[in-house]
Parts: structure tokens; C-alpha cells; sequence
């Protein structure tokens, strides 16, 4: 498998767990109160924006060709991380 297809499937593995953890706060938001929803909604909201956009990332590096794709890779770290702040963020709103 090249570099390539690794960090593809690194990525893919990690939307997978990003939209479990999504779908876990979701249902930790629904059982808050109707103040602290309001908050876990935006909280939310930002997620998905964020997952959207990694999403769309990596899509684009998987069409790209090999030798395009070192220049989508600095992209999809910089998105990656700005989901992992959000989930950071959005963690510290639901304790």
C-alpha cells in the first residue's frame, strides 16, 4: 500500500470515529437541559461543519493523482486539525 492509500485510510478511519462521537454527543445533548441544548446544539453545528469539511478534503485527495496529492495533504492536516479543536471545544461544554 503507498503513502498515499495509508494516510487515505488513516483519515477515512478517522471520520468514521469523529461521526461516532457526533452521534454519542447528540444523544448525550437530547437528555440535557433546554439551556444546555441550545449550547450543545452549536456545539454540534460546528462539528458537522468541520467533519463536512475534512470530509470534502479528503475526498478531493482521493481524486487526486499521486503526484497532486503531497499538495492536498498540508490542506487536510490543517482541516483535520481544526476538527480535532472543535472537538476539543465541544468537549469541554459537555461535562
Amino acid at each position: 500500500m503507498s503513502q498515499r492509500d495509508e494516510f487515505i485510510e488513516r483519515l477515512k478511519a478517522s471520520l468514521d470515529e469523529w461521526n461516532a462521537e457526533i452521534d454519542a454527543l447528540m444523544a448525550r445533548a437530547r437528555q440535557a437541559s433546554a439551556r444546555t441544548q441550545a449550547r450543545h446544539q452549536e456545539d454540534l453545528e460546528r462539528l458537522r461543519r468541520r467533519r463536512d469539511e475534512a470530509r470534502q478534503r479528503l475526498d478531493e485527495l482521493q481524486r487526486a493523482g499521486e503526484g497532486a496529492w503531497s499538495d492536498l495533504q498540508k490542506g487536510t492536516d490543517e482541516a483535520w486539525e481544526r476538527m480535532r479543536k472543535a472537538f476539543r471545544e465541544a468537549a469541554a461544554h459537555f461535562k
